[in-house]
Parts: structure tokens; C-alpha cells; sequence
């Protein structure tokens, strides 16, 4: 199926108003779907023969930013035995206030079982909260962890449980533990003609 008629197939099933918006203009086109609908959507197209998505490819947070104030989370839908793609993303307000109840978003981790681990990696590092997950707790980071670590107004905390959280200029670097520092200082150590190092 094309991208046009599985769009087709979809707005017949539920109604054109179940589709927000498209895009068609990326490598990869995309739908925009109502949140609340996206896990009855999911399900018509994996069951229905006429579709088959049978792979879940991949689930993806995005954080827009404060400014945008819009969370995003997109999914790849991938038919084995069709051998066709599909893009589908629903669109949640971000809250910006500590304290207050963080985006929520239909978990699909009853149609497809991979869902379950990216829909808890998310909610760990975005902060976007999967309603009727089975486990939703952290996966990565302690499970009393302050913050979402790729939120993009994330503040790394100083301290957790008393410990100093360590922190140095590694990443800025961009070089490893122990390497000289002449290495991790210089613009561009990697020229295209690399002189051979000091011993």
C-alpha cells in the first residue's frame, strides 16, 4: 500500500477527523493522529489483513523545548510479509511547570511487545507518561531520579543521596578519561594528515 491509500484506509476506518495533519514533504512521510485514538488506530493496523503491521520498528520521544511547548512521540510501523512503512506521530502539550501532572499518551504496548522497554525509556528520560502500560516505572535512571535527562531545559542535579554527582569537562572535550590533554584541547585533532604522536 501506498501512503496515500494506507492514509485512506485509515480515515475510512475511523473517520478523516482522526487524522490531524500529514506530511509528505519529508524523505519519510508522516501522519499526525488525535492522542486519545492512537492506540485503537495501532490496533486496526496490525489486525486488519489489508495492513499487517506486524513490526514496531521504533518509538521516539521528542522534547521540543519550552518555547514550543510541545512534546512529540513517533512511531515506525513496519509490515514484514507487505514489506511497506508507515510514520504516525501524535503531538502532546509539555508542561513546564514542576509539579504539575507531565503529557500522557496511549501505550501500544499491548499490540506490539517493544513497545514496552521504548515506551519506559521515554518516560525516564522525556517525561512523557504511557497510560495502561503494564510496568510503567524508570528504566534507565534510578527510579528517584529528579528530572528528565533529555528534557532540553534538563538541570543535572548536583547531588543524589547525599553524593556529589561528578561532573568535569569530559563531554566538552569530547575525549576520553586519561587521554592527553593536547589530544582533547585541539580544534581538530583528527586532520586529514596526522602527524605521528610524541612519544
Amino acid at each position: 500500500m501506498t501512503f496515500g491509500e494506507i492514509k485512506d484506509f485509515i480515515a475510512s476506518q475511523f473517520g478523516p477527523e482522526v487524522i490531524v495533519s500529514e506530511n509528505t514533504d519529508n524523505l519519510q512521510p508522516y501522519l499526525v493522529l488525535q492522542t486519545e485514538r492512537l492506540a485503537e488506530v495501532c490496533l486496526e493496523l496490525h489486525d486488519n489483513e489489508a495492513t499487517y503491521f506486524d513490526f514496531l520498528s521504533s518509538v521516539t520521544g521528542i522534547d521540543n523545548g519550552p518555547e514550543a511547548g510541545t512534546m512529540e512521540v513517533v512511531y515506525n510501523l513496519y509490515s514484514i510479509p507487505y514489506d511497506h512503512h508507515l510514520m504516525l506521530k501524535v503531538i502532546v502539550p509539555r508542561n513546564n511547570t514542576t509539579g504539575k501532572p507531565i503529557p500522557v499518551v496511549p501505550t501500544v504496548s499491548h499490540i506490539w511487545r517493544t513497545a514496552d522497554w521504548q515506551e519506559r525509556e521515554i518516560f525516564d528520560l522525556v517525561g512523557i507518561l504511557f497510560k495502561d502500560h503494564p510496568d510503567m516505572r524508570r528504566i534507565l535512571c534510578a527510579a528517584d531520579w529528579e528530572g528528565h535527562p533529555l528534557r532540553k531545559d534538563y538541570q543535572l542535579q548536583d547531588y543524589y543521596h547525599g553524593i556529589k554527582v561528578p561532573y568535569d569537562q569530559h563531554n566538552e572535550n569530547s575525549g576520553f578519561r586519561g587521554e592527553p590533554v593536547k589530544l582533547t584541547s585541539h580544534e581538530d585533532p583528527f586532520t586529514d594528515k596526522r602527524e605521528k604522536p610524541e612519544a
